[in-house]
């Protein structure tokens, strides 16, 4: 194994929220919008996507794979022509994945007013140039708020282990009336 593959000891250090939150701004181009002049919600989802990658980037200083969007709420619309202004933070690390939030505003040109207009939840694992998943720094929540967003992610989390594991056991629960069926000659 090469030594400059294995994430290096003071990568784990423990990191305040602040050392990696992330700002990213864009304009709403035309092909940005659908016929209505909106911005499309794919396209937000992209900008999100992206700030988010950004903060688990700076976060674990490694490679970074979306693995969720758990959550996702569409506010209100972006407009052509409109600023989005993206900021997203680390609101915790497991052993190798961390939850980041996001959060837009649009800043309206004319006045510089803003306007929360998105929010989301996204998951990301660190890996490895061969893909192999590696440990992430833990992190420092300081205010009252990060602790908040600390303590929810948790909870997240939870529910998102608790949903996939009813997933599963409903698709085994079903596996052997799909395989019956599968086997059954075709009606003539």
């Amino acid at each position: 194994m090469n030594p400059s593959d294995v994430t290096p000891a003071s990568s784990l250090i423990p990191r305040t929220v602040a050392s990696s939150q992330s700002e990213m701004t864009e304009i709403v181009l035309p092909n940005d919008t659908n016929v209505l002049g909106n911005l499309l919600g794919g396209r937000l989802m992209h900008f999100i996507d992206m700030t988010g990658a950004m903060a688990a980037y700076r976060h674990a200083r490694t490679y970074m794979v979306t693995a969720s969007m758990d959550h996702i709420d569409f506010i209100r619309p972006v407009h052509l022509g409109d600023l989005v202004i993206l900021r997203s933070s680390v609101n915790r690390a497991f052993t190798t994945s961390m939850e980041v939030g996001v959060k837009a505003w649009t800043e309206a040109p004319q006045t510089g007013e803003l306007l929360h207009v998105a929010s989301a939840f996204l998951v990301f694992v660190a890996i490895d140039k061969e893909g192999r998943r590696v440990r992430v720094p833990e992190v420092i929540p300081e205010t009252a708020e990060e602790q908040r967003h600390y303590a929810d992610a948790l909870l997240r989390r939870e529910h998102r282990e608790a949903e996939h594991a009813r997933r599963k056991q409903e698709k085994l629960a079903h596996a052997p009336l799909e395989d019956a069926a599968a086997a059954e000659p075709p009606a003539q």
